[in-house]
């Protein structure tokens, strides 16, 4: 399908482009006083249409920012000497004021700018030239008003970079939706992957694991395997911990009770949980949070996503770093959550793969916690966001809607 969508797109590329070149050259032979004279104008017209055109046509099989700023260029030399040779042509200066237009159609933000801001110096310095030459009588469309001409021509600018600025806008949106169109798909093969694949392992681990226990047990087996029976069952136990995140995934908690949580006593209770796994890596947990923010949540989603963000810090800490933990109420009625870690960051490769399944930094991780937290946020208006630099520790930044004190208040007397 989207090979056959490149095509069409490419035939009628060459249809626009060919019927373009049939009126530029046209332009050089039909009813053109300077045809046959050999002027040095006639010729610099000449040379710049073909130029203009190779480029045009050369462009939909190298789409390079160079062969972009190619064509631009040569369609400021062409339109500008449209304007300068044929003086009795007032219309050609409408060419100059479209300029900016171009870079529009190759979605361009560096191009667009840099011709915006290129063209009025150029449109300036062209008028001057006419003026300080004493060729006023051979442009009267331009001199006869200048100031007028002038703007108008800024009004032309201003006008093209509304179109810019907004086609930009829709542009990002439009990637935007594509890109949680694509994630909620991807979370529905996950889905789908971990219903049928869950249910196929979980049983047959169960038993294996329940044999091992008893073979823990047995008298007759000899001290050497029951060494390793332990490291087979813990084995096991993180098999089934990937099977019960799998589970997760693929049914999705709904219709949880929500109800008003105080992040202050929510992060208390998971900093209190974890002070001690942090102690066995030789971390700290330092909490510093504002008092009097709620959030609507299910208490139990809230505690699993904190968990996991802190428990993830730790594991990325290195031995007598410390983890920070801050929450605070801000001014657009978000509560934001920090939870800062001193370990060995992220590249920004790394950075564009988190919460991908199955992408995970950790030995036996599975990534599915960061889908896990990802998911959670999302369902309560939320959003997260990760920051990290190799080196230098990540931070990861997590926003819910707040609860004003009056609605909390009022609450507390129903």
């Amino acid at each position: 399908m989207e090979k056959i969508v490149t095509k069409l797109y490419a035939q009628r590329y060459y249809m626009i482009i060919y019927l373009l070149i049939v009126i530029m050259i046209s332009g050089l032979f039909y009813k053109n006083a300077l045809y046959g004279e050999g002027s040095v104008g006639y010729y610099l017209h000449l040379v710049f249409v073909v130029l203009f055109s190779a480029c045009l046509l050369i462009y939909p099989k190298h789409r390079s920012g160079i062969l972009r700023w190619l064509i631009v260029l040569m369609a400021i030399l062409l339109f500008y000497t449209l304007f300068l040779v044929y003086p009795e042509t007032g219309s050609t200066i409408l060419l100059i004021y479209f300029i900016p237009a171009i870079p529009i159609i190759f979605f361009d933000k560096k191009l667009f700018y840099t011709s915006i801001i290129l063209n009025p110096v150029l449109v300036i310095g062209s008028i001057l030239y006419i003026i300080s030459s004493g060729q006023k009588s051979l442009y009267p469309n331009v001199t006869s008003d200048t100031v007028g001409n002038i703007i108008t021509f800024i009004g032309s600018q201003v006008f093209l970079y509304f179109i810019f600025y907004f086609t930009s806008e829709r542009i990002a949106r439009m990637k935007l939706y594509y890109e949680q169109v694509k994630h909620a798909e991807r979370l529905k093969t996950t889905g789908e992957l971990a219903a049928a694949v869950a249910h196929e392992i979980r049983n047959p681990l169960t038993v294996v694991k329940g044999y091992l226990q008893l073979y823990e047990q047995e008298h007759s087996i000899n001290n050497s395997m029951k060494q390793s029976l332990p490291l087979l069952i813990e084995e096991l136990d993180s098999a089934e911990q990937v099977i019960s995140e799998l589970l997760s995934l693929s049914q999705p908690a709904k219709n949880l009770k929500t109800e008003r949580v105080d992040i202050q006593k929510a992060i208390n209770s998971v900093a209190e949980l974890l002070q001690s796994y942090g102690l066995l890596n030789k971390n700290r947990i330092e909490v510093a949070i504002e008092a009097g923010s709620y959030i609507n949540i299910n208490k139990m989603e809230l505690h699993q996503l904190l968990v996991n963000i802190v428990k993830n810090a730790i594991e990325a800490s290195s031995p007598g770093g410390k983890i920070i933990i801050t929450a605070q109420k801000e001014k657009d009625n978000f509560v934001e959550i920090r939870v800062q870690d001193s370990g060995i960051g992220m590249s920004k490769e790394e950075l564009e793969l988190i919460g991908k399944p199955f992408y995970s930094l950790k030995n036996k991780g599975t990534g599915l916690g960061v889908m896990i937290c990802n998911n959670i946020v999302e369902k309560y208006n939320g959003s997260i966001q990760y920051m990290s630099s190799k080196g230098k520790g990540t931070t990861v930044a997590i926003r819910f809607p707040s609860i004003t004190s009056s609605a909390v208040r009022s609450r507390e007397k129903e």
